[in-house]
């Protein structure tokens, strides 16, 4: 039986995953920073759900929530990196501080969980990670320069991971998700108390009180989250994998636009070389 492991289930894209992965009769280990978020999941699967307190950024907690899965199932199969949150700032007003907090949560924490499962994996030959990172993680808009650049974070470290692990037997997927109705934009979306009045037309409509998006996203994380198991179960998989009509034309549009840009400056690129020698 494969088992999961799951973080930040509490809400949203991690809760409707580990609600879809439990109800597809595989094990789970679902997790959250607050474990009562969690008994209605492992209530209605008893046998097959364990819930773990698990802070991204606590290893110990990390190091607890492998020992318990190791204990009920034998072993972690697939690691899913859900746990993260929004961070709204222009680049001059961010707060040193609750950016460092970002990366300990959204890539430092992703490492952590990585570096924790790896051991069990790499013995037995056998794995699945999947990084969930963001259409952020392929191109930046004003006001999410902080967030964007956790997830270039993950999406770097995920593309060295994917090539280091494949002889192991090992699949690394980076997920790039558009904007789904959860609470990523809402209750989860923090952002900076510096305001500077000169980035009013550049940060300024994506700050909280300007965003009118949360509750209107065209994404459903139900069918994301069964999209998610049905990639799994696939004998190949994505080194990226976008998730939502959105995400396909934001980020071809944004490939679309390097490319043409690459072309514009070839002639300067590439007259940096030395010479020839003949």
């Amino acid at each position: 039986m494969t088992t999961w492991m799951i973080t930040g289930c509490s809400t949203g894209l991690g809760k409707s995953l580990a609600r879809a992965v439990l109800d597809a009769g595989f094990n789970a280990v679902v997790t959250a920073r607050d474990i009562s978020a969690l008994e209605e999941l492992v209530s209605a699967h008893p046998d097959t759900a364990a819930a773990a307190v698990v802070d991204v950024t606590n290893k110990i907690q990390i190091e607890s929530a492998i020992k318990l899965a190791q204990e009920r199932f034998g072993s972690v199969d697939v690691l899913v990196n859900n746990a993260g949150y929004g961070y709204r700032a222009a680049v001059e007003e961010g707060n040193d501080k609750e950016v460092a907090d970002l990366f300990a949560t959204n890539f430092f924490g992703s490492v952590s969980m990585i570096k924790a499962v790896l051991p069990g994996m790499r013995d037995q030959r056998s794995g699945t990670i999947l990084n969930i990172s963001s259409i952020a993680g392929r191109l930046a808009a004003p006001g999410s320069g902080y967030y964007s650049a956790t997830k270039f974070a993950v999406e770097g470290m995920s593309d060295a991971l994917r090539k280091e692990v494949a002889p192991l037997g090992i699949r690394v997927t980076v997920v790039d998700p558009g904007a789904f109705r959860t609470d990523f934009a809402g209750r989860s979306l923090h952002q900076t108390g510096t305001i500077i009045a000169d980035y009013a037309s550049t940060a300024g409509p994506r700050r909280k009180e300007n965003d009118k998006t949360h509750g209107t996203q065209p994404g459903d994380p139900e069918k994301a989250a069964h999209a998610l198991i049905e990639v799994v179960q696939g004998s190949t998989l994505p080194s990226r994998l976008l998730l939502g009509s959105d995400a396909v034309k934001i980020v071809t549009n944004e490939l679309d636009a390097q490319r043409r840009e690459i072309d514009e400056w070839k002639n300067v690129s590439t007259s940096t070389d030395f010479p020839m020698s003949v």
